[in-house]
């Protein structure tokens, strides 16, 4: 596990990090996070973070001294913090940063996660720092994800993302609370969750977080079957990420089940019923099949089937071969207006132009793979 290996991390970072004190954004923690983050940026590894704290940071500008916070006032506390959160972050960086809020429905909507998804590709391609966070200003309890752990697992299953780095406040999973248990050991690897893994953990200490190692232990879960490597790692020593910076192992290890890739195109190819056939020319059939390229709107000769943004589709060429099946970046309508044109054109005659590529080739899967 080291940080050369990596070609894009997802880092989360929790309030207790943030606001330590709940009382306001701090630097007191984040200028080792954000050196880190720079550093890896440098080296190579693109870098999407997932930082809470918006509520924390904008509990001091609201008055309300009673617990538990009834939801209007977090909203109202998230509304004030979430620019100073993102005015902490900004300050520690020389390149541009840019907000994300994010909320459940978003994730669970075809089209919304489509949208999240193409932001990010080009947010990184731009070399721009996607700082992603729960909408707290407008989520309710049915809406919310519920901790930015469990989210950050979501963001990188969403980001195709290597591994998933969770900073906590102590220095991984041990075989009980330390802060209770004095002989309580680090556990350094996970080959597999199970619920005596489960067992190790308790909830939040924290006032101002959401989550524990419970959560924690779930964002792990859920990333690791999704072929993502997971770290918890100490947040609050510098020496984290120095050891980490240096391609030493450091916190708990939690390896992937299975392989990133083929995970993704299991999921495109058998878990994905198609909506509908593109038919493409010879020359966009060997830019698929040859160059693993996008498919763009000018190889498209001809669409069946009626289906929306999100939606999966086979692709055909001519003679009718199978050649794969992806995910549409635009409803059958759409493309059929737009099929056999640049992908420059598509705003004049749509009005807009979400996507320069029909599937994008990481939406993709050969039918040979």
């Amino acid at each position: 596990m080291a940080v050369c290996g990596w070609k894009r991390i997802v880092l989360k970072v929790g309030s207790a990090l943030i606001a330590p004190n709940a009382a306001g954004c701090s630097t007191r923690y984040l200028l080792s996070i954000a050196r880190f983050i720079a550093e890896c940026r440098a080296a190579g590894t693109e870098v999407v973070l997932v930082s809470s704290g918006s509520v924390a940071a904008g509990r001091n500008a609201i008055s309300y001294k009673q617990l538990p916070l009834p939801i209007n006032v977090k909203q109202a506390m998230a509304a004030v913090g979430q620019s100073r959160m993102m005015a902490s972050w900004a300050q520690l960086f020389d390149f541009d940063c840019a907000q994300i809020l994010l909320t459940h429905d978003d994730l669970k909507d075809r089209r919304r996660y489509l949208n999240i998804d193409n932001t990010l590709r080009t947010l990184l391609a731009n070399q721009v720092l996607p700082i992603v966070n729960e909408n707290d200003t407008v989520a309710t309890a049915e809406l919310k994800v519920g901790d930015n752990d469990n989210l950050a697992a979501m963001v990188a299953i969403l980001a195709d993302a290597d591994a998933l780095l969770i900073c906590s406040d102590i220095d991984g999973l041990y075989t009980a609370n330390p802060r209770t248990v004095p002989d309580a050991a680090l556990v350094p690897q996970v080959t597999q969750i199970t619920p005596q893994i489960y067992a190790m953990a308790g909830g939040s200490h924290h006032a101002i977080g959401t989550g524990g190692m419970q959560t924690k232990i779930q964002a792990a879960d859920k990333a690791t079957r999704a072929g993502i490597d997971t770290l918890i790692i100490n947040g609050q020593k510098a020496a984290t990420f120095d050891e980490l910076l240096a391609n030493r192992q450091c916190g708990t290890l939690f390896h992937k089940q299975q392989e990133r890739v083929s995970a993704k195109k299991h999921w495109l190819r058998h878990s994905l019923k198609p909506r509908g056939q593109l038919v493409i020319d010879e020359g966009a059939g060997q830019a698929l099949l040859s160059r693993g390229a996008s498919l763009l709107p000018s190889g498209i000769t001809a669409i069946n089937g009626d289906f929306e943004k999100g939606d999966a589709v086979l692709v055909q060429s001519t003679t009718g071969q199978t050649l794969a099946q992806g995910i549409s970046q635009y409803s059958s309508p759409e493309l059929n207006k737009i099929r056999g044109v640049h992908s420059q054109q598509i705003a004049n005659i749509l009005g807009y132009c979400p996507s320069e590529v029909a599937i994008h080739r990481d939406d993709l899967v050969l039918f040979r793979d």
